[in-house]
Order: C-alpha cells, then structure tokens, then sequence
C-alpha cells in the first residue's frame, strides 16, 4: 500500500470517528444474535419478481444512499404490497417519523464473510412505509412481513426507499463519510451474499448505537 492511499484510509477513518453520533455507554450493549444464512431482497420475495429499482445509490451530490423500489404497474399500484426482513436479525428502529421519512423500520444484521472469516454487521433501512409489523427489540427471520410498501401519507408516489448500512451507528442521521466502507449498494450487496453457511453458534452484536430518537411514535 502506498503512502498516499494510507493517508487517504487514515483520513477516512478519522472522518468516520469525527462524524459518529454521541453514544452514551449505558445506550450500548451487545446480545446474542443468529448469523444470516444469507440475504434476499425486500420486495417481490426472494428474487424482487414484479419490481425494478427506479432510483439508485448515489454518493456524490445529490446523494441518494439507497434504492427506490417500484412495483412493474406503475403509479400506486404497489401501494400496501408487502416488505420482507432481507435476513434474519433484530429491529434496532421502528418509528413513525413523519416529516420526509414516514414510517421507518432499521434491522441489524450479523453475517460471516465468506471470503475473510470475519463476523460483520450491518442495518438494512426500509422507509416510507404504509404500515411497519414489527417493534423495537423484536428478532426478525429472513423474508418475515415487516410491513407494507407506503407514499409518506401521499408525499410520494408509493416506493420502497431501502439502504444497507456497513456503518452501524448512522440510524437517521446520516452523519458519516460518503463512501462504500459506510454505505453499500444494496442489490449488489444481495447478490454477494444470497446464500451463507448456516451456523448454530450466536454471536454477540451490538445494539443501541443509534443516538436516542425523540421523535413520533413507536410501534
């Protein structure tokens, strides 16, 4: 590695410290959870059959750090179709936030890399939606209904606004360096990970990584 790519990486991960979100020690603490057998998409289960991405990741501005999901028929045709855990892991958000995001659901994920060996975390966010089906704390299966596909009460026309996080402690603050080490592209990210070794032993996963949310309701 040269020096100025060593620079670059130590930059990056000073700005990733700088821009993390305020934790206090008591918020955080780890629990056993199930490592991810593998990784299916939101919509349209297990393969997104009757639905395209209409709007991709996009990192440099305007950013988008997501997908939109769209149901084939157009308009709100999609309105109330049903949204899937794409893993098995626990809800770490479930909120109504109102405002640009609705109904926000945030699952955090412990999978193994298949390639390096190593445990990894990750939070998929699924946004705007009509009705969210499961709570704080509640452990999720993959492909379990966590709710239906939304518009914001009609701000949007209906989508799925979906994110896969590497950077567990962005929640919604999106206060975190613009690169792939904290943001994945998440179809790309579900591809590469569609199918894992099943493993019985639980791993301990952190949880409460988020700052506290003092918004709307809760489900």
């Amino acid at each position: 590695m040269d020096v100025m790519t060593q620079m670059l990486r130590s930059a990056l991960l000073l700005a990733a410290l700088l821009f993390l979100p305020a934790i206090s020690s008591a918020q955080q603490k780890t629990i056993p959870l199930s490592l991810a057998d593998g990784f299916d998409f939101p919509v349209g289960k297990p393969d997104a059959k009757g639905y395209y991405i209409s709007r991709g990741l996009r990192l440099r501005s305007p950013a988008h750090f997501g997908e939109d999901w769209n149901g084939l028929g157009g308009g709100d045709t999609d309105l109330g179709d049903p949204i899937y855990a794409i893993a098995d892991g626990i809800v770490v958000f479930s909120y109504d936030c109102q405002a640009a995001w609705g109904n926000v659901v945030l699952i955090r994920h412990a999978y193994r890399h298949p390639k390096t060996g190593q445990v990894k975390f990750c939070d998929s966010q699924y946004a705007h939606l009509h009705t969210r089906m499961v709570k704080n704390g509640q452990y999720v299966k993959r492909g379990q209904q966590i709710g239906t596909l939304g518009s914001n009460r009609g701000m949007y026309a209906a989508h799925l606004h979906f994110e896969i996080r590497h950077n567990i402690y962005i929640g919604l603050s999106r206060e975190a360096p613009r690169t792939l080490e904290h943001w994945a592209a998440p179809s790309d990210f579900i591809r590469q990970f569609r199918k894992l070794k099943s493993e019985w032993r639980k791993q301990p996963t952190p949880i409460g990584t988020y700052r506290d949310y003092h918004g709307r309701r809760g489900l």
